[in-house]
């Protein structure tokens, strides 16, 4: 199958690349190296991509706002699947630039389902997140709870795309599965994230952030059972479809501190900070949906997980020292 996956160059769309194209499928990579964070993270991530991909893996350059690059994309490689990971991510930057996420993340959106839509193609995964739950009182999450009150504009963007995504399934009869994705890890993850963060922070014995007390809860997913997960996600033939993919396991902030010292074998200095708006309190996923569909069952443990993670770390350090 050829699939064109956005976001190709990032922490999820490299690993999922690399899985495609294990099993045999063509990947076709849009990805506009947005600065967000290191740009040669992600050109470290395509080079591997690419020398796993005996040359079916093909280097699309260009962003989800340029119609006319899309359409370029469509008409020269025909894809029989879109896979959608490219967003502006992050609760916080959000709040500081609520415009960038609303025109990348709503219209980019909309401007690829436009362009399925010009050239005959119906199947989208569309990669949502855990945080449309908002501070929903009601734990651990399920797709059936109301998503209405959304509290970070990034939040508000993705439970916008699931709105859009629901849209061209009722007029176009599309077959889109919506995956809402819990705190997911690993090796590649970004530098801002919490896990890379702190585990970077420590190593080099400075001071990490902690906003509130510690207490905030967050379900962990270790990017293999992600992966897992969306695979599983393309055998799904028609409909509208929302998941929960998380490790239906919470672990607080302090505790996510705790496991990353023991790893490293190294004391975090820990710099105590007002909580942050838009910040949740828990999220914690009710799995049993994609379990009873897909067949989806997370593996790896916060324990096992940070294990592996940072062991990538200290060997992607060593990489870059020698660079």
């Amino acid at each position: 199958m050829k699939i064109l996956l956005t976001g190709a160059a990032g922490f999820i769309g490299s690993h999922f690349a690399e899985s495609l194209l294990e099993r045999g499928h063509e990947v076709v990579s849009v990805d506009n190296f947005n600065p967000f964070y290191d740009p040669s993270m992600k050109e470290r991530n395509i080079l591997e991509i690419k020398l796993k991909g005996k040359g079916r893996f093909i280097d699309e350059r260009g962003d989800i706002l340029n119609r006319k690059f899309l359409e370029s994309v469509f008409k020269t490689h025909r894809p029989e699947l879109v896979v959608h990971l490219a967003a502006m991510a992050g609760v916080r930057p959000s709040i500081a630039s609520p415009l960038t996420y609303e025109k990348v993340n709503v219209h980019g959106t909309m401007n690829l389902l436009e362009a399925m839509k010009a050239h005959g193609l119906n199947k989208m995964i569309f990669a949502s997140s855990s945080s449309v739950y908002g501070n929903n009182p009601k734990v651990p999450f399920s797709e059936d709870d109301n998503v209405d009150y959304p509290i970070s504009p990034y939040a508000a963007t993705k439970k916008a795309g699931e709105l859009i995504c629901y849209t061209y399934h009722h007029l176009y009869r599309f077959t889109i599965v919506a995956l809402r994705f819990f705190t997911v890890y690993g090796p590649r993850q970004r530098p801002e994230m919490a896990i890379h963060k702190f585990t970077r922070l420590i190593d080099k014995g400075e001071p990490i952030p902690m906003f509130g007390d510690g207490t905030s809860k967050r379900d962990y997913t270790y990017i293999s059972d992600i992966i897992d997960g969306m695979l599983k996600a393309m055998e799904i033939q028609e409909g509208f479809h929302l998941y929960n993919l998380g490790e239906s396991r919470t672990t607080s902030l302090i505790d996510l501190i705790h496991l990353i010292e023991n790893a490293l074998g190294k004391k975090a200095r820990i710099q105590p900070l007002p909580p942050q708006p838009g910040d949740v309190n828990i999220t914690y996923a009710d799995i049993s949906r994609a379990q009873r569909d897909l067949g989806y069952q997370p593996h790896i443990t916060m324990e096992e997980g940070i294990q592996q993670f940072v062991r990538w770390y200290l060997d992607f350090m060593k990489d870059s020292d020698r660079k």
